[in-house]
C-alpha cells in the first residue's frame, strides 16, 4: 500500500446509471444471480455491498457476516466488493477468510452496486460529525479501525438486504450513513420468521 494508493480513495468516484434501490416485497435485482432461485440452492440470502476494504464499517459487517454463516447454515451470505481482486482477497485473508457459507464477489465495475441503487455517496454521508464519531466509536468499543485502503473509495454508498428463496426482497436498503454496519442478525431473524 502506498500513499498514492491510500489518497486515491478519497479521489472522485465516476458517475454510473444507478437504479433506485430495491424495496421490501419487490423483486431482488438480477444480479448478482446467486441471490434468485436455482443459484441459491434454494436457500434465502443475505448480501451487503461493502464500503471499500480497509473500512472499519465493512470490516464489523463481514465478521457479522462470517459469524452468522457459521451459525446459520440454512441461510447464504454475500459479501460484495468494489476494490480490485488482489486487494478484496488480501484484506479477507488479514481477517481470517470467510465462513462456511459466505461468498465473496468482486464487482469493481461497480455494475452490480448500480443495480442494487448504490452510488456516489454525499460529503454529509462520508464526513458528517455524527458519522465519524460512530466509526471512531466502533475502534473503541470493538478495535475496528481503519486498514490500509489499495484500491476502492469511500465515497461509494453501501447497503445491505435479505431475499428470500424466491427471490423476494424482505429486508434492508442502502446505509444512511458511513458508519452504518449492518444488522446480520435482523436480516436472519425476518428470513427465518418468513409470515410473508
Amino acid at each position: 500500500m502506498s500513499l498514492t494508493q491510500e489518497l486515491a480513495s478519497w479521489g472522485p468516484l465516476p458517475q454510473l446509471a444507478v437504479c433506485s434501490p430495491p424495496a421490501i416485497g419487490n423483486k431482488a435485482p438480477p444480479e448478482p444471480s446467486a441471490v434468485h432461485p436455482g443459484q441459491n440452492d434454494g436457500k434465502p440470502t443475505v448480501i451487503a455491498f461493502l464500503r471499500h476494504c480497509g473500512c472499519p464499517v465493512a470490516e464489523a459487517t463481514f465478521l457479522a457476516l462470517r459469524t452468522a454463516s457459521a451459525t446459520h447454515p440454512s441461510i447464504n451470505f454475500l459479501a460484495i466488493s468494489h476494490s480490485s481482486q488482489s486487494s478484496t482477497d488480501k484484506w479477507i485473508a488479514a481477517l481470517g477468510g470467510t465462513g462456511p457459507s459466505l461468498t465473496v464477489l468482486v464487482d469493481n465495475e461497480r455494475q452490480m452496486y448500480a443495480k442494487w441503487g448504490l452510488g456516489v455517496s454525499s460529503w454529509g454521508h462520508v464526513l458528517s460529525p455524527a458519522g465519524l464519531m460512530g466509526i471512531w466509536m466502533l475502534g473503541k468499543e470493538k478495535g475496528i479501525w481503519n486498514r490500509p485502503t489499495e484500491s476502492g473509495s469511500r465515497w461509494q454508498t453501501g447497503g445491505a438486504w435479505a431475499v428470500d428463496e424466491k427471490g423476494w426482497v424482505r429486508w434492508g436498503g442502502m446505509a444512511g450513513r458511513a458508519d452504518e454496519v449492518m444488522d446480520v442478525e435482523g436480516a436472519v431473524g425476518v428470513l427465518k420468521g418468513g409470515g410473508w
